[in-house]
């Protein structure tokens, strides 16, 4: 799992801390280096990790923390919260339309898991919310791009609207059309990815853009790649200008540094990120739960929610409606 390394190291550190009672200030500056190693190690980026270390070791030695009673403990709370604003502070939303359909245009370099990722999207909000959501294949350069993206939404029996290998502008203004004849209210579209960023395929999406302007444009990155996620994100931020992301393969890399580098980099926050193969393997990202993962305190909130929807399934749809209503949800 992610942070798998880093969760370990800091755990040493900070039981070390936790031995020794009372703190000096050399006591914290050598945990810190620490801490900056593990974060190095974990491919976190160097700017980030500075930034970090100086903000921690500047709130641990200038607050009073060393005279208090469990100065260890604080060191600990401080961290803990410095991580939580470097991922964003607090869970960021996906911003619905008022006149449906929401469009999301998904962006990525090809290999990222892009297609099935977005399917998996597209089934996490018919299950938790209701939504009516259309796929649309607009990768129209990869062999069984469409074919894959017809796969997984049969098996989420999801629709998927393609037009085989046409213009991939023509298409994705077509399944806009489509979704508001059909009342889709979520429409997610599928664009060609590459092996690396290049001027043509930037400029298709930005047709695409500006032919249906996007309410979300979600760039798409493996967390397995490290700083080339991070890379990846900026370069698509400057050339189209990306509003949120999705990661993916969070569950195969022990490092884990491009979930904690991508918000402090680019200012664009982790929206959703893949868990595993599995087409249920995705969910919301939380910084504060993201957080207590890294720092081995678990993650009990997720844990009751994956839990709760298990129990829903069970109740009948007009049950799950009704609860919608009275929670105040979408």
């Amino acid at each position: 799992m992610a942070f798998e390394g880093l969760t370990e190291k800091l755990n040493g550190v900070f039981k070390k801390l936790r031995s020794r009672g009372r703190l000096t200030e050399g006591d914290v500056r050598e945990a810190m280096r620490e801490i900056r190693l593990a974060l190095l190690e974990a491919d976190v980026n160097f700017k980030v990790v500075r930034q970090f270390v100086n903000t921690v070791t500047e709130k641990a030695v200038g607050s009073g923390i060393l005279e208090s009673l469990t100065p260890a403990q604080q060191v600990i709370k401080i961290v803990n919260d410095e991580l939580c604003s470097l991922m964003g502070g607090s869970q960021s939303k996906i911003r619905f339309a008022n006149n449906p359909p929401t469009v999301i245009l998904f962006v990525g370099l090809q290999g990222a898991g892009k297609t099935t990722n977005i399917a998996k999207l597209a089934g996490w909000y018919k299950k938790r919310e209701g939504r009516r959501p259309l796929l649309c294949g607009c990768d129209v350069y990869r062999p069984a791009a469409i074919q894959q993206l017809q796969v997984v939404g049969e098996k989420l029996e999801i629709p998927v609207f393609e037009q085989g290998q046409g213009d991939p502008v023509e298409i994705a203004k077509n399944a806009y059309a489509h979704a508001k004849r059909h009342g889709n209210d979520l429409l997610l579209i599928d664009t060609a990815g590459r092996l690396h960023i290049d001027a043509e395929l930037m400029d298709e999406l930005r047709r695409m853009k500006a032919a249906v302007p996007p309410h979300e444009i979600m760039l798409v990155v493996d967390g397995m790649t490290g700083q080339d996620a991070v890379n990846a994100a900026s370069a698509f931020d400057e050339a189209l200008g990306i509003d949120s992301v999705l990661m993916t393969k969070l569950d195969g890399d022990a490092r884990g540094g491009a979930a904690l580098s991508v918000r402090a980099v680019t200012g664009k926050p982790i929206k959703f990120v893949g868990t595993g193969e599995k087409l249920d393997a995705i969910e919301p990202f939380f910084p504060d739960r993201m957080a207590s993962r890294i720092l081995g305190m678990g993650d009990v909130m997720t844990l009751v929610e994956k839990v709760q929807a298990t129990v829903d399934e069970k109740r009948p749809p007009s049950w799950r409606k009704t609860a919608r209503r009275t929670d105040g949800s979408q």
